[in-house]
């Protein structure tokens, strides 16, 4: 595992199998090096009573996926989950997402195949690597979530 810091805060998080380095490629395992804003959160209601963030949050239903079919006019983006779209569900049985938090990576403009859905979410319990979000455990998501600012940025590598 690694650390995040924010301001004088260590945290522990997991990252991605591929390491820090420029993204390639979707399905490359990698944490995209760089600045990125923080969007807007995810959350899942039923197992998170409140948010206490400046982000704008949106709670997760369960029809709701993440576009990460390369030949989808969805790419990189939050869709209703259809069948015929290769996508990542964001209801969960396990807490990896109850928390998400939307990075600003391949958004403006999305660049088709160049990675979708790099996330800050809620590691697994022995902090195994991502495919190539940033995992936080629960609490400090929470806690970190609850300190920043709006036009916080994260910065990678």
């Amino acid at each position: 595992s690694s650390d995040l810091k924010y301001k004088n805060i260590k945290f522990r998080c997991a990252l991605g199998k591929g390491s820090i380095k420029q993204k390639e490629e979707e399905g490359d395992f990698v944490t995209p090096k760089g600045k990125f804003k923080l969007l807007k959160v995810y959350y899942r209601s039923d197992r998170i009573k409140k948010i206490n963030s400046p982000l704008k949050k949106i709670k997760i239903k369960k029809n709701m996926g993440w576009c990460n079919d390369v030949s989808s006019k969805y790419y990189n983006k939050q869709i209703k989950i259809n069948k015929k779209i290769n996508h990542e569900k964001l209801y969960r049985k396990d807490n990896v997402y109850d928390i998400i938090v939307v990075l600003d990576y391949n958004l403006k403009p999305i660049i088709k195949g160049k990675g979708s859905a790099i996330f800050l979410h809620v590691a697994k319990k022995k902090y195994n690597k991502t495919l190539g979000c940033i995992a936080l455990e629960k609490n400090e998501l929470l806690y970190l979530l609850s300190k920043i600012k709006k036009n916080t940025q994260i910065k990678i590598g």
